[in-house]
């Protein structure tokens, strides 16, 4: 069914329109027209707000109450999907964390069950583990961490297939042999939990790696004799990394020098999760934070709107960029910026209307 939405200042992605109307029809945006052409009556009234893509999530664990790899579920992949969709998002890349083959899997098969379920919004499953350095865990549990074997691999080729679509790990504990297998079946690899030299970094970078996991935090630091992961990153033109504009995770200062240096290649997410007293994985709510039974961090308490905001108000990056960094650009790192990030003809519908003090409403 065509829907047109008229009465909003348009940020496209690109640039900033206005008096023009957005035509929508089975998920697809299919025109945009001045305001005067339109004379359909099916029509949404925005009232003035702000319209801007919306946001895409690769590393969220839970939401509305709701810790997805506790309970593998529909419906607390629904729930976190319906908490992040109440923070601008529309798409989401629900994560779990370093675990046991059984644990993954059922995860795995959540994510088919909500598919097959009609569930939307969610791309497919971000594992954060178990191939990482110990050195630079975090807090994740040592008991799952391993090197893989070819045996892992083709398990996860296996079971995973069209589900798993991001897996962090650290290359420097990996056979880049085995870490091409899994590019090679189209699954995007993240560096992270990483304590790789610049050596290590920029070979793996030179050999296909591109992405990495949450800048700053669990890797390698950039020190001056030593510039580890982060120069890495910082010195490669091609690395895209995410990064948690919390605040508590990393200081404001830090991400507006990274913003700076690197521009379009970094992107926001939410690493948000939910309070969980019970199970291998101990969720605590400390005001803006979470941490597990030993007081490490674990997890955020953001959403991708408040993500946004922070970068904006609180590391002097001006919106339209910020509003690239949960958009355009996370569509950018995993190549779907051809259908994601944009309100342009061609790409899907799915937009924020922002209205005065930040109140968000998501199309989609």
């Amino acid at each position: 069914m065509s829907v047109t939405y008229v009465n909003a200042l348009i940020f496209t992605g690109d640039r900033i329109i206005n008096d023009h109307a957005v035509v929508t029809d089975k998920g697809m945006i299919t025109a945009i027209l001045p305001a005067a052409d339109i004379s359909t009556t099916d029509v949404i009234d925005l009232q003035g707000g702000f319209m801007a893509p919306a946001f895409i999530d690769l590393q969220v664990y839970g939401g509305n109450g709701a810790l997805f790899f506790q309970h593998p579920s529909v419906k607390t992949l629904t729930a976190t999907y319906e908490g992040s969709k109440a923070g601008g998002t529309a798409h989401i890349m629900p994560t779990i964390p370093t675990t046991s083959p059984a644990k993954m899997l059922q995860a795995i098969q959540a994510v088919r069950d909500y598919w097959q379920a009609g569930g939307k919004g969610v791309m497919g499953l971000h594992l954060e583990g178990p191939f990482i350095n110990p050195a630079k865990k975090g807090a994740h549990l040592e008991k799952y961490i391993r090197k893989p074997t070819q045996e892992d691999i083709n398990w996860i080729l296996d079971k995973g297939r069209e589900v798993v679509k991001i897996i962090t790990l650290a290359p420097e504990c990996c056979d880049p042999a085995l870490v091409k297998q899994l590019q090679d079946a189209g699954i995007t690899i993240f560096a992270g939990h990483s304590n790789a030299t610049y050596e290590e970094a920029s070979a793996a970078f030179e050999a296909g790696i591109h992405h990495v996991t949450h800048l700053f935090n669990a890797m390698s630091p950039l020190e001056s004799r030593a510039p580890g992961l982060v120069g890495a990153v910082y010195n490669h033109p091609r690395i895209f990394a995410s990064i948690v504009a919390d605040g508590v995770h990393v200081d404001f200062a830090a991400i507006s020098i990274s913003q700076r240096i690197m521009e379009g290649r970094l992107f926001l997410i939410s690493d948000a999760a939910a309070e969980s007293q019970e199970g291998d994985y101990i969720y605590i709510q400390e005001k803006n934070r979470y941490v597990n039974a030993a007081g490490v961090l674990s997890g955020s308490r953001l959403t991708m709107l408040k993500a946004v905001h922070n970068c904006a108000e609180k590391a002097g990056i001006p919106l339209h960029t910020a509003l690239k960094m949960a958009s355009l650009y996370p569509a950018r790192a995993l190549r779907l910026d051809g259908r994601l990030g944009r309100i342009e003809i061609g790409y899907e519908a799915a937009f924020i209307v922002l209205r005065d003090h930040w109140d968000v409403a998501v199309y989609c």
